[in-house]
Parts: C-alpha cells; structure tokens; sequence
C-alpha cells in the first residue's frame, strides 16, 4: 500500500512532485486519471489530473475520486499538489478542491506552501516570488488561462474559500519545526482553515514536512514534499532506498514538443534554434488542429535522430496568444493548440521517437491521454522538478521515455542538453 497518496492538479507537476519524492528515496508512480483498478506497487502515488484549470464541479469531483481510491489503497496522508506559481483564478481550483478534500478527510485545517527554492519559487511574509521578482511581476501576470496578479496568498486564497487564512511567518518558521507546529496549532484553534507558510530555503521546507507529520492533507508545490519522507522512516515505514528512481535503459529517436508559453520556454526554444532542427507552429496563419499536426510530421520526416532532438513549438509571445484568443475564444484556442500538440506526438512516436520532452502543463495531459498511457514510473531528473519517466500498462509504450516540463522550469539550454548520456 502507499504511505502517501497525492492528488496533483495537472501532469507536469505530477512528476515534478514524483522526483522531489524520488529523490528522498521513495519509489514513486504517477497515475494518469482517476484509477479504475488496483493501484501499482510503490511507497508514493500521484494522481496526476487536468484539473487545474477545468470547471470549479469537475475539478472537485475529480480530485474527491482520486483521493476516494488512494485512500481505499491505505495512503496514510494526502498531499494535494498545485503549481509553484498558485495557479489559479478567483474562482478556483485551488481553493474550492482543498475545501472539498478536507472534508471528505473530517479534517479542519491545512498548511499550504508552494516554495521550491531550487526552481527560483519563494514565499516570504505571505508574498510569492519568482527569483527577485514578485509573481504579478514574473510574467505569470500574462498567463493565458491563469493570470497571477496579487503576489500575496493570503489574499489569493481567502478569495477562492468561505475559510479564513492565516499565515505562519518568515521569523517563526527560522525557529524550526516545534515553532511551526505551535504556530499552525494556535491558527488552527482559532479558526483558520488554511495557513500560508513562508518559505525561502530548503532547510525551511524540511522543517515544514517535519511539523505536518500529523497532518491528513498538506497543500503545496513539490517542494513541500521534500521533508514528507523523513517521517515516514521515523515511523518506521519507509526503509533506506538507494534504487527509487532507476528506469530501463532509453532507445529510440528523440524529440521535444513545447506549447507553454512561459518566459523559460521561450528562451529554451530560442537556444534550441541555435543548435538542433526547430518548428514553430503558426495556429493563426493555419487555424486547424489536424493540418497543423500534418504539416509538422511532415516537416519532421528525415530529421529524426538519436543524438540530438527534434523541437516543435506552438509556444509564443503574450500579444500573439491574445490575438489567437481574441480571433477563436480562449478556450478554443487552448484546445485548437492541445489537440495539435497531442496528434503531432502521436505520430512522432509512430515514427520510433522513443524519448521525448514535453514543456507546459496543459500540452502534456493533452499528450499523455492521447498516447493512451496509463501511469508513470519515475526516474532520475534531467533539471529540478523534471524527471525523466518510463509509461507502463500501455502495450508497445513500455520503453517510451517521457520527461513532463513545467513551462517554468530547467534552465536555457534544457531542450539541447537533456539527451545527452548525463541528461
């Protein structure tokens, strides 16, 4: 049975949170969908949903079913996986889902903490920052579907809650885990339902896990993972694992498809074009999701190689996005631009591409559910928060090597390097 059943609202942050959880020696599996039958053997479950951004009924649902079967399967705490950034609207989902599974857990409080210092993601006094940078300031202000215009969570969440929330502050989380443990006891008893927890180290983020050993539900980004397994060892549920995150060896071609349009994608995509074949995708010139994909796999026919990728991108710059949205409908935009991707991985695996890099959240649950893969076991990281992954329960599909990318993570050369034998 799984020690730590995890709800996570999109596919990239699935695996980000797999590796955190992996490299603190936890064997872990990322399921894709609510599971319909037995879960997979390993010490941690994702249940990796395209809920971040669904209507506010359906995310709800969603996540309340993947919960109901880990905690069928004897997961003894529950971690609801968000993105780094908080992303969401006033709507929702962040808010709305959280309510929902801390009553179906009879539990009345919850911290909730999306730092990852590795990647830049820092919370201090209530504020999230993306490097020095505030999130209204990072260019998730521009976020096509979940634009992020107040950097302090307090408030962020308070909107999208009938809780109240408090916040567990820079000065009392430096005092360590006792102190963070008394502080969210004091919110809890006073009536909040959630408390943000500043965080600007990893020093902190253990700390964190350490004071929520006792918690059923944790909300946060991967980072807030990192401190989890530690209790489960002292509780003497969890042996020493040196092989958590060893996956067969890759075969095959390789390639990289790119639809987030974040300032990190971007800038992958403009060093990619120095160095290896690179196709970007024009939806307004050619509105059509399948002509799109043909044009791409025909363009992509003798280019394909095991020493250095392919990149095809419908990634672009704010003011081209709104164009798209203003010309088809938001949502018909995004699902013009998904579908495309979705086909075009398709047949790039038909044609023996055996790894491949997926970059933006949306793009790869549009991918994933397209190639019919089930579930994920994870391997080693090629950046922090991306591991490389092989599909299982899916035929021919078991030697494919799939790396999920946040829009927001690796470093420049990412799309160049991570084929590499080190990547």
């Amino acid at each position: 049975m799984p020690l730590l059943g995890c709800v996570a609202d999109d596919f990239t942050g699935a695996t980000d949170l797999a590796s955190m959880l992996v490299r603190n020696g936890m064997r872990t599996v990322q399921v894709i969908g609510v599971p319909e039958g037995p879960l997979p053997e390993a010490d941690a479950v994702i249940v990796a949903l395209k809920s971040r951004t669904a209507p506010v009924g359906e995310a709800v649902a969603q996540s309340l079913a993947a919960l109901d079967a880990l905690l069928a399967a004897g997961a003894k705490q529950a971690l609801f996986k968000i993105c780094s950034t908080f992303d969401s609207t006033d709507a929702g989902n962040i808010g709305p889902v959280a309510d929902a599974l801390l009553h179906r857990l009879q539990a009345g409080f919850a911290l909730a903490c999306p730092a990852f210092p590795a990647n830049a993601r820092s919370v201090y006094q209530g504020h999230l920052f993306v490097g020095s940078a505030l999130l209204n300031e990072s260019g998730m202000e521009n976020h096509p579907l979940t634009p992020m215009r107040d950097p302090n969570l307090v408030r962020v969440l308070s909107r999208q809650t009938d809780g109240t929330v408090g916040l567990v502050p820079f000065a009392v989380v430096e005092r360590g885990a006792a102190a963070i443990r008394g502080e969210m006891t004091r919110l809890a008893e006073s009536g909040r339902r959630y408390a943000i927890v500043d965080a600007v180290t990893d020093a902190h983020l253990m700390a964190i896990g350490e004071a929520a050993a006792a918690h059923p539900l944790i909300v946060g980004g991967s980072g807030i993972a990192m401190g989890l397994p530690a209790n489960f060892r002292a509780a003497g549920l969890l042996p020493e694992r040196g092989d958590a995150g060893v996956l067969p060896a890759p075969s095959g071609t390789c390639a990289v498809i790119a639809g987030s349009c974040s300032r990190a994608t971007l800038g992958q995509i403009g060093v990619a074009r120095e160095h290896v074949p690179v196709l970007e995708l024009d939806p307004l010139a050619l509105p059509d999701a399948s002509a799109l994909a043909d044009a791409a796999l025909s363009w992509v026919d003798g280019k394909l190689s095991a020493e250095r990728p392919v990149v095809i991108a419908a990634s672009a710059a704010p003011e081209k996005v709104a164009t798209l949205q203003q010309r088809l409908g938001r949502d018909a935009a995004g699902s013009l631009v998904e579908h495309a991707l979705a086909e075009i991985a398709a047949g790039l695996v038909a044609r023996g591409v055996g790894r491949l890099v997926v970059a933006g959240g949306e793009t790869s649950g549009a991918v994933v559910q397209r190639l019919g893969i089930r579930a994920l076991r994870i391997g080693p990281e090629i950046a922090p928060g991306v591991p490389w992954t092989v599909a299982e329960g899916s035929g021919t599909r078991d030697t494919l090597h799939l790396a999920l990318k946040s829009g927001n993570f690796g470093g420049r050369d990412m799309f160049v390097t991570a084929f590499s034998p080190q990547g």
